[in-house]
Parts: structure tokens; C-alpha cells; sequence
């Protein structure tokens, strides 16, 4: 019965409005609302988001709501990018920044909040998000939105690691 109701729906209007609504849901979600469309870095300043969302996070929840955040994130984003990636034909498009934002907050989930400690995961992310060491490429290779996805989870747990090294060490 619910699949003949269901083969009703997808004969209508009413089928082709959830389609156009999921795909334009999952391409704001993928490029943060066109934040991914800025011509210059638009990958940086997508990680520029997470600082201040990070910091309200870790003032008022403790860094574990950070981490709440990201993987959050990394899920919602999963799931845009896989439709983005289908939509568009593009395998890892440059718009998509949704990634980016994910991995930073994972970076600083672990950092302490202050400024130093932020910024050292800022820029341990961004240097390993574009330099791409090792296992970081390999995941880049993941078909679909978990390729997008992966290799900036893989560079934000691999930066948030560092910045814990710093931290426990006393030097942020």
C-alpha cells in the first residue's frame, strides 16, 4: 500500500517540488549558504567560520559540544555533498566548504579555548587541508560526499592531535 502511495507521489508536482527543494537544501548546505561561491579562498574563510562558532560552543557547552558540532556536521555535510557531487557531476567541487568547516571545528574540538591555541589549529588545518600528507590524499579518493568529506575530517583530527601535543606540553 505505501508503495503504491508512493508511486502516485512521484507521478506528480508534488514530487518534483521534494526533489528541487532537496537539491537546493543540500547545495546551501554544501557551500555554506554560498559562502563557498566567494572567489578568493572561499575553503579559508569557511574555516574562518568555525573559530567564533567554536569559541561560543566551548564557552557555554565545553569543548565535547564542539566536538558534537563537527561530527554533526561531518554527517549533514555527507549527506549534502553526496547530492552537490550528483548534482553538479563534479567530483570534489571547489564551492563545496562545508568539509571545511567540519574539519576546523574537529581540529578545535581539541584546542583549549584561547587565542593561541585556535590559531595554531587554524593553521595546522589549512596547512594539512592543503598540503594533504599520506593517509589526507588517500581519503580525498573516496567516491562521492564521503571524499569530500573525509579528507578534511582526516586533516581536523590529525591538526586537533598536534594542537592537544602543544597544549598538554604547555606551549598554547
Amino acid at each position: 500500500m505505501l508503495a503504491c502511495a508512493w508511486a502516485a507521489i512521484r507521478s506528480t508536482p508534488l514530487h518534483a517540488l521534494i526533489d528541487r527543494t532537496r537539491v537546493n537544501l543540500s547545495a546551501s548546505i554544501a557551500t555554506l549558504f554560498g559562502l563557498g561561491r566567494v572567489r578568493t579562498a572561499p575553503g579559508t574563510i569557511a574555516s574562518l567560520v568555525a573559530l567564533p562558532l567554536s569559541f561560543v560552543l566551548a564557552t557555554y557547552g565545553g569543548r565535547a559540544s564542539v566536538l558534537f558540532a563537527a561530527v554533526f556536521i561531518t554527517a549533514l555535510g555527507g549527506w549534502a555533498c553526496e547530492h552537490y557531487v550528483r548534482q553538479t557531476g563534479t567530483k570534489d567541487p571547489p564551492e563545496c566548504v562545508v568539509d571545511e568547516l567540519a574539519g576546523q571545528l574537529l581540529a578545535l574540538s581539541f584546542a583549549p579555548r584561547g587565542i593561541l591555541a585556535y590559531v595554531l589549529a587554524f593553521v595546522l588545518f589549512r596547512a594539512l587541508d592543503i598540503w594533504k600528507p599520506g593517509p589526507i590524499a588517500a581519503a580525498e579518493k573516496l567516491p562521492g560526499g564521503l571524499g569530500v568529506m573525509a579528507d578534511d575530517v582526516l586533516a581536523g583530527l590529525l591538526a586537533g592531535l598536534l594542537v592537544a601535543v602543544f597544549a598538554h606540553a604547555g606551549l598554547v
